[in-house]
């Protein structure tokens, strides 16, 4: 069959041949005849296995002179390279090598024929080589490994489906297996070769609540002290084959039966136990027992799974239980029982009343019975004696008998004290049992101290300053009392005394009055006397003095007098301090001169620079040490150095009256005689007003 095919192709190129031939003669412009090419269709195999080089096929012409073939492109001189060659006398290509189909569908190439003898082409052609695909790549997977998590007591046994999705169905057990390893396996359709290619599924299985909590055991004495709190009797271990650490493991602990709220459970996040601390002080007294029941679960709700039938086709059919303990098929919550012994200890005395109140009038008799304070002893048969002690009495106001408990004066209480607030004074009371240690209990007695009017009004001020002048002017004055009302305020007021036509009070009646000063009162000091009223007709005899003084020199005599007095207080340190300064100055002066010469201190009597000894009232005029204190001048501007002898006779011939700091330098006043003499610090000058 194939060889008639090969006849009848034969036949058609022969005619084509032909008529080419006859198109050729008829062409007045070709000089000759070109010969015809017979190329066969040309197919490679992808991945062909050889041996290389193998024979692809021939190039066949029709030609009466020899042609030399040429071939190029791809599989020559492009890439892929030198896969292909062609024989250039016979026109056989060979190839050399192995084309991959997924980069080269097809391989284009150009023949081209020479004339050997002139070395002219004769044509050129272009061809295409067809690479045909085969089987070589498998089936590949995306990932190499996929991971996954599944919880247990699901649908759990493994199948895989057409389109690669992998199911499950049954029950998995985290304790049985903790994880699965899949290997999926991926073939393709091949004709002659199926290719195949696998990856691994981990299904990591998440161990879920499917195993309550068990009680094991308990640690602890299981003994408390009555008061005793922050402390733990007790600590409850249990067990759980879930996973630790897991919600399905951690344990939740309840308490019942606690009255009172003494107790608290918490979960120990290493161990599981149930820590049982005491937050409220138990009372033995009211119980030696305390019984408990303690309920155990946990954190995540139970969780199982059973198979009821298997099915090959299907997903197996499962009973799932989820829900809280005891309901739904769920194993009811663990209980455990305990008891609790309280110890007695000590307790301390209780007052029957621990707080009284005392109403008494101030500046009653001493040993006066206050209150009874009484305390009781909760220990019962460990009841002792109790004694009663003092406290706080700030004052020493009160003593109390040790046996009874009396609260009885000890000294006359004043309202008016500085221990009294608000008229109330407070005294503080222990009682104290004899017990192993001992114990004690506090009362608290608040006596209210009543008024009395047992306090006279007194001058806020009682010594005031007023303006000289010729027409009548006014001052305030102002009264108070210790005592509350009605036993106080507002007061009357009476001036005592030869006061007529000098002084007088407008409005004697209030807490503050006017004091009028009349015009005819002279500059000086001045003493009134007054009788001040309470509003009970109690009065007191109270003594002001007045200082009235020219207030164009300053606002207030009084400010002016106390500065000055001030000064004078401190004046000699001050003096002292200057004399010793100026002196060492004027000594390192002298021993610095190069002139032993002592020379006196002269007065000019023309001038009028006579440092006058005598008592007169005729001015002097001034003298001067300057900066350099070595040399002294006079009005004239006349220098004279004088010696420390000099110096020192003439500061004892004056006498220190008082000090004036203001700015630099420093003034000080001396008195000769009536006359008022001035030293400076920075310069010494001596002058007389």
């Amino acid at each position: 069959m194939s060889g008639c095919i090969m006849k009848v192709v034969d036949i058609i190129l022969l005619v084509t041949l032909y008529l080419r031939i006859i198109d050729s003669s008829s062409s007045e412009s070709r000089i000759r005849q070109k010969r015809a090419w017979i190329i066969d269709s040309f197919t490679i195999e992808e991945e062909h296995p050889g041996p290389f080089p193998f024979k692809l096929g021939k190039v066949h012409v029709d030609r009466d002179y020899r042609v030399a073939f040429k071939l190029h492109g791809s599989g020559v001189d492009e890439d892929p390279k030198n896969i292909l060659k062609i024989d250039e006398g016979t026109g056989v290509i060979s190839v050399f090598g192995k084309v991959d189909y997924e980069q080269y569908q097809v391989l284009k190439l150009k023949f081209e024929a020479r004339n050997v003898s002139n070395q002219q082409v004769d044509t050129r052609l272009g061809v295409e080589i067809t690479i045909l695909d085969i089987n070589d790549h498998p089936p590949k997977f995306q990932m190499d490994v996929y991971e996954t998590s599944i919880e247990e007591s699901k649908n759990q046994e493994f199948f895989i489906e057409e389109n690669g999705r992998i199911s499950f169905r049954g029950c998995l057990d985290y304790e049985k297996a903790e994880k699965y390893t899949i290997v999926v396996e991926a073939k393709d359709c091949g004709e002659v070769v199926r290719l195949s290619s696998s990856s691994t599924v981990i299904v990591h299985i998440l161990d879920k609540n499917n195993h309550p909590p068990v009680f094991i055991g308990r640690t602890g004495t299981g003994q408390v002290k009555e008061r005793a709190s922050g402390i733990s009797p007790m600590r409850i271990h249990i067990k759980d084959e879930d996973t630790k650490g897991t919600a399905a493991w951690r344990a939740k602990y309840t308490i019942n039966g606690d009255r009172g709220e003494h107790f608290q459970i918490q979960t120990d996040p290493e161990t599981n136990d149930g820590i049982l601390t005491v937050i409220n002080p138990l009372d033995y007294e009211e119980g030696a027992e305390r019984h408990l029941s303690i309920t155990v679960e946990n954190k995540e709700p139970y969780f199982s799974c059973q198979v009821k039938r298997k099915t090959s086709t299907s997903l197996w059919m499962v009973t799932h239980i989820v829900g809280d303990p005891g309901k739904g098929g769920v194993p009811g919550s663990m209980t455990e029982n305990i008891t609790i012994i309280v110890e007695d200890v000590n307790d301390p005395p209780e007052f029957t009343h621990h707080m009284k109140d005392a109403v008494v009038e101030e500046n009653i008799e001493i040993g006066h019975s206050l209150d009874t304070f009484t305390a009781r002893d909760p220990d019962g048969y460990l009841a002792t004696d109790i004694e009663y002690v003092k406290g706080d009495d700030p004052g020493g106001w009160v003593k109390v008998d040790s046996k009874t408990g009396e609260i009885t004066t000890a000294k006359i209480l004043d309202r008016e004290s500085p221990f009294v607030m608000n008229s109330t004074y407070v005294v503080t009371l222990y009682a104290v049992d004899k017990g192993n240690p001992p114990m004690t209990g506090t009362g608290t007695l608040t006596i209210h101290l009543k008024d009395k009017n047992d306090n006279l009004p007194q001058l806020h001020v009682n010594t005031i300053s007023m303006c000289f002048s010729d027409a009548t002017t006014m001052t305030n004055i102002t009264a108070y009392d210790l005592d509350d009302a009605p036993y106080s305020g507002p007061f009357r007021f009476e001036l005592l005394g030869d006061v007529k036509g000098k002084w007088s009070l407008d409005s004697n009646y209030g807490t503050t009055v006017n004091l009028i000063k009349k015009g005819t009162v002279y500059a000086g000091p001045h003493e009134l006397q007054l009788k001040i009223y309470d509003r009970q007709e109690h009065f007191s005899l109270q003594n002001l003095s007045v200082t009235v003084c020219d207030c164009s020199i300053g606002p207030n005599c009084l400010i002016r007098g106390a500065s000055s007095t001030q000064i004078n207080g401190s004046a000699i340190g001050i003096i002292f301090a200057a004399l010793l300064v100026l002196l060492g100055v004027l000594l390192l002066s002298f021993l610095l001169t190069c002139e032993r010469e002592k020379i006196d201190f002269p007065f000019l009597n023309e001038s009028g620079d006579v440092l006058l000894s005598s008592n007169i009232e005729k001015p002097g005029t001034d003298c001067q040490i300057h900066s350099n204190y070595s040399k002294w001048t006079s009005i004239k501007q006349k220098y004279l150095k004088v010696s420390i002898r000099t110096m020192v006779h003439i500061i004892k011939q004056i006498s220190i009256n008082r000090l004036e700091i203001k700015n630099q330098p420093i003034k000080i006043y001396t008195k000769t005689g009536r006359g008022m003499d001035t030293i400076h610090m920075a310069a010494i000058s001596c002058t007389r007003p």
